[in-house]
């Protein structure tokens, strides 16, 4: 049995302990904002935080979040005061229409909130260096780099 916390929910699972976190969001619980990409961690689509820092899911067994927090980008709202319900991140890609596709934006986003958790006033340089693991086919990163800076500017992050 792998014991962790998803989204502040205590989870109890029997699975199979090496079957990657992305899959059992996917088919075990129905959380199809993580998105796959390419399956060895290389694109960012799959980022989730694992004890408050990006992972990546498709390369995260089960057996290795016994007794860790998992957050989705599901999850990524949960606590904010914002009456539209969603996270700072959320409303500054709307407001810099970020998206074109859409298909990295939950990992982007994720990848975000971790590097503004860690650093609520980054720099250019600091904003790179956290997104450089995040792929964009539709090449939005100055959107991407905009919206940081604008949550972050706002201080809600």
């Amino acid at each position: 049995m792998i014991e962790f916390e998803l989204n502040g929910h205590a989870i109890a699972t029997d699975v199979d302990s090496t079957m990657p976190l992305l899959w059992w969001l996917r088919d075990n619980q129905g959380l199809t904002g993580t998105k796959y990409g390419c399956g060895i961690g290389a694109c960012g689509a799959c980022t989730v935080h694992i004890d408050g820092e990006a992972g990546r899911a498709c390369l995260s067994p089960l057996a290795s979040l016994q007794g860790r927090k998992v957050r989705t980008i599901e999850g990524l709202s949960a606590g904010t005061l914002n009456p539209d319900g969603l996270h700072p991140l959320q409303q500054a890609w709307i407001a810099h229409d970020v998206a074109q596709c859409g298909y990295c934006q939950a990992g982007q986003i994720m990848s975000a909130a971790a590097l503004l958790a860690s650093n609520p006033h980054p720099d250019d340089s600091a904003i790179d260096a956290a997104m450089a693991g995040n792929i964009c086919r539709c090449g939005t990163y100055l959107r991407i780099r905009a919206a940081i800076r604008a949550a972050a500017a706002g201080g809600q992050a």
